[in-house]
């Protein structure tokens, strides 16, 4: 921080960027799509679409950026959400209470990262490896679980509950993920937890020298990743209806950009859970607003690539500066 920066003459780009930069993004987004499709953009129905879509996109994002804090990576967490949809809806369709069966299914969201941490530890594997490897385990699994068909036929009252919009304007399932959100942000800045994972990211060695169990870290770290995963499993179980074999397909990169372009760093030791948040919330409007404009949805893709790349070549660009 410059001399300048303190007593407020003059900010440095990296100050700006750290402050407002995934804000910014966000109202630049809202802005254009205001201009582009006024008569749609201004409506209580679209704030309640964008907030729903995104609500799957910020819950795997908060276990991501987890993962990533610790100079990690979580490549797992698409087929995590599929597989605990799927395990929920088969309990809930052989006749286990659907509260029951969803604790039941975050649970196992949970028990799935752990297996995650405990092979990146066992072995010394780089996380990318191993989730790259579990990855194709879990959607290998859910298939099989599922016979490769959707599963549906479940409680109706499920979905109702699940599709709720609380003031008829906030879904419910929007509010999990803030609640979620609000939980994580006290443990990463009130916990000693938090500010162990921190140290671990920052410097995985001087963690170690300091006295940080740095395997129960990694351990918890991932477990905390497949929980996020389970809650956004059911989560997009109750907004679909059915479960999918083929569900969240490809959303650990809509994941990774969210905690990404949210202000994480890909280097590890940097990032806010506010800034995931409103990551999350930008993948959501990129999404709506390409829907909007009728733009092919394989193209959705190429964006979310474009961003990831962006994002971390800008951080990069930041950290050296500084």
């Amino acid at each position: 921080m410059t001399t300048e920066t303190k007593t407020g003459q003059k900010l440095s780009f990296h100050t700006l960027w750290q402050r407002f930069g995934t804000f910014g993004i966000l109202l630049l987004l809202l802005a254009v799509l205001a201009a582009a499709r006024p008569a749609y953009f201004f409506t209580a129905a679209t704030l309640t679409q964008i907030l729903a879509q995104s609500s799957v996109n910020i819950l795997i994002a908060l276990g991501e950026f987890f993962a990533i804090l610790i100079a990690g990576i979580d490549l797992s967490v698409g087929s995590v959400v599929a597989l605990t949809g799927m395990v929920a809806a088969k309990l809930m369709v052989a006749g286990v209470h659907p509260v029951l069966a969803v604790l039941l299914g975050v649970l196992f969201g949970g028990v799935l990262g752990l297996i995650n941490g405990a092979l990146v530890n066992r072995t010394g594997l780089h996380p990318f490896i191993i989730t790259l490897g579990t990855q194709a385990i879990l959607r290998g699994a859910t298939l099989i679980l599922s016979d490769s068909s959707a599963v549906f036929g479940f409680p109706a009252a499920f979905t109702r509950v699940i599709s709720t919009n609380v003031l008829g304007v906030f879904p419910l399932v929007a509010l999990i993920a803030l609640a979620a959100a609000g939980v994580l942000a006290f443990l990463t800045r009130q916990t000693r937890l938090g500010r162990n994972i921190y140290a671990l990211g920052g410097n995985r060695e001087a963690a170690w020298y300091a006295g940080i169990n740095v395997k129960l870290h990694t351990l918890l770290v991932f477990m905390i990743s497949g929980l996020c995963a389970g809650v956004a499993g059911i989560v997009l179980l109750g907004r679909v209806g059915s479960a999918e074999p083929a569900a969240a397909t490809g959303f650990e990169t809509y994941a990774i950009a969210a905690a990404i372009i949210g202000g994480t760093s890909f280097f590890g030791g940097k990032g806010k859970i506010f800034g995931v948040v409103i990551g999350g919330f930008i993948i959501g409007v990129i999404n709506f607003g390409m829907n909007l404009l009728s733009l092919p949805s394989t193209l959705q893709q190429v964006v979310m690539g474009a961003l990831i790349i962006g994002s971390v070549a800008l951080d990069r660009f930041v950290a050296n500066r500084r």
